[in-house]
C-alpha cells in the first residue's frame, strides 16, 4: 500500500473525468495537502458550475477515499471564468470577457429561444451574462425577456443595458415600436448592430451571448470581421434540410477562425402532453451525427415542448419559469458544456493594468 502523496492524489484525480469539459479533474487541481493518510485538494474549474461543484467534489472525494493509503479526503471545488482568445488581431471588448455567438444558418429552428435560455442558464450557474439580439429585421428577445420601456442614456451617447431575470440585454426591439418594420439596406443594418454592441454600457460580463439572425450574410460577416468572438454555438433540428444550413454556418465560422464550441439539437423529440407518446417528428440524431462528422462537441438535445414556446411568449423563459424542471436542467447542462468547451481554448493574453495616480502629499 503506497502512502498518500501529491503524486498519488493527482494520479487518482486524473482518472475522474469532468463530464462537461471532457478533461480529468486532475488538470484543474490548484493545490494538494497531505498529512499522513489524510489529504486536502483545491480544484478550480474554468467555467461557471454552481450546478456541478457539489457533484464534482463528491466524485473526487469518493475516488480518493477508495484509494489504499488515503483514509480521508477533503475536497474544495470552485470555478472562475477567464477571458479567451478572439479571432485575428481583434482586441477584446472592455467590460466583456467572452462573446459567444449563437447561429443556425436557417430560420425556424428555435435559435432565439435557445439563445435566451442559454444566457439564463449561464447566469443560473453563477456567471455575469449579457444578451445581444443581433436580428435587426426580426428582433424577438425584447418579447422573450418581457422588456418594456426604453433604455436610459446617461450621457446622450451610450445607453444602459436593459435588465431582466438577472441578465443585461439589448435589442433594436426596445428602441422601436413592436410593429415597425426595419426597411433598411445591409450597411444600415450592420451599422445598427455595431452601435448596439459598442454603445451599450455592458458591466463586467463573463459572457455576452449574441443571438444571430439566420443565414451567412451581412450581419454574420460584420460579426466575424469586427466583433471579438471567443466561440460559437450552432443550433439545428434533426431534419436534413436544417442540417444543410447548419453546416454552412459551421463552415463560415471556421473560415473566419472562430472556434465552434459545439452543436445543440433543438426539437429533437416531441412528447405528447395528452398521452405521453414520444415521437421524433423531425428525424433523430442529426445534430449528433453532424457534430461527430465535424469533430466538434455535441452539447445536448432539447425536446419540442409547448411550455418552452409559451414561457418565451410570456416573457419568462423556461430556465427562470420552471427552474427545477427537467427542461431547465437540460439548458443548464448545455450551458455548462458550452462554457467548459470554451474554457479549453487559449486565454486572452491582454492584461489590464491598474491605473497609477500620482498625487502631491
Amino acid at each position: 500500500m503506497s502512502p498518500a502523496s501529491e503524486t498519488l492524489v493527482r494520479g487518482v484525480l486524473d482518472r475522474v473525468v469532468d463530464p462537461y469539459s471532457g478533461q480529468p479533474l486532475g488538470a484543474a487541481v490548484r493545490a494538494v495537502g497531505v498529512d499522513g493518510d489524510r489529504v486536502s485538494v483545491d480544484i478550480q474549474l474554468g467555467y461557471p458550475a454552481e450546478g456541478y461543484v457539489a457533484q464534482a467534489a463528491a466524485d473526487a472525494k469518493a475516488a480518493l477515499e477508495a484509494e489504499p493509503g488515503i483514509a480521508q479526503a477533503a475536497v474544495s471545488v470552485t470555478w472562475r471564468v477567464h477571458a479567451h482568445k478572439v479571432q485575428g488581431q481583434l482586441a477584446p471588448m472592455p467590460g466583456v470577457k467572452n462573446i459567444i455567438a449563437v447561429a443556425s444558418g436557417k430560420g425556424g429552428v428555435g435559435k432565439s429561444t435557445v439563445s435566451v435560455n442559454l444566457a439564463l442558464a449561464l447566469a443560473a450557474e453563477g456567471a455575469r451574462v449579457g444578451l445581444l439580439d443581433a436580428d435587426i429585421y426580426g428582433p424577438s428577445q425584447q418579447r422573450m425577456l418581457g422588456l418594456s420601456g426604453k433604455p436610459v442614456s446617461p450621457d446622450g451617447k451610450s445607453i444602459e443595458p436593459m435588465r431582466a431575470h438577472g441578465l443585461q440585454a439589448m435589442s433594436i426591439g426596445v428602441l422601436i415600436e413592436e410593429d415597425t418594420p426595419m426597411i433598411w439596406r445591409g450597411p444600415m443594418v450592420t451599422q445598427a448592430l455595431m452601435q448596439l454592441l459598442n454603445d451599450t454600457r455592458w458591466e463586467e460580463l463573463d459572457y455576452l451571448i449574441i443571438d444571430l439572425p439566420p443565414g451567412t450574410g451581412d450581419i454574420q460577416l460584420t460579426l466575424s470581421q469586427k466583433v471579438p468572438v471567443s466561440g460559437a454555438v450552432i443550433v439545428t433540428t434533426p431534419q436534413d434540410i436544417a442540417l444543410l444550413d447548419a453546416r454552412k454556418a459551421l463552415g463560415m465560422f471556421r473560415k473566419v477562425e472562430v472556434p465552434v464550441l459545439g452543436v445543440v439539437e433543438n426539437m429533437a423529440t416531441h412528447l405528447c402532453s395528452n398521452c405521453g407518446h414520444e415521437e421524433h417528428i423531425f428525424g433523430h440524431g442529426g445534430g449528433a451525427r453532424m457534430a461527430e462528422e465535424a469533430g466538434i462537441a455535441f452539447l445536448g438535445e432539447l425536446p419540442l415542448d409547448i411550455r418552452i414556446r409559451q414561457q418565451a411568449d410570456e416573457g419568462k423563459p423556461t430556465v427562470v419559469a420552471i427552474p427545477d424542471s427537467d427542461l431547465a436542467q437540460r439548458y443548464r447542462a448545455i450551458a455548462r458544456s458550452t462554457a467548459a468547451k470554451l474554457s479549453l481554448q487559449a486565454r486572452n493574453k491582454a492584461i489590464t493594468f491598474p491605473k497609477i495616480v500620482i498625487q502631491n502629499t
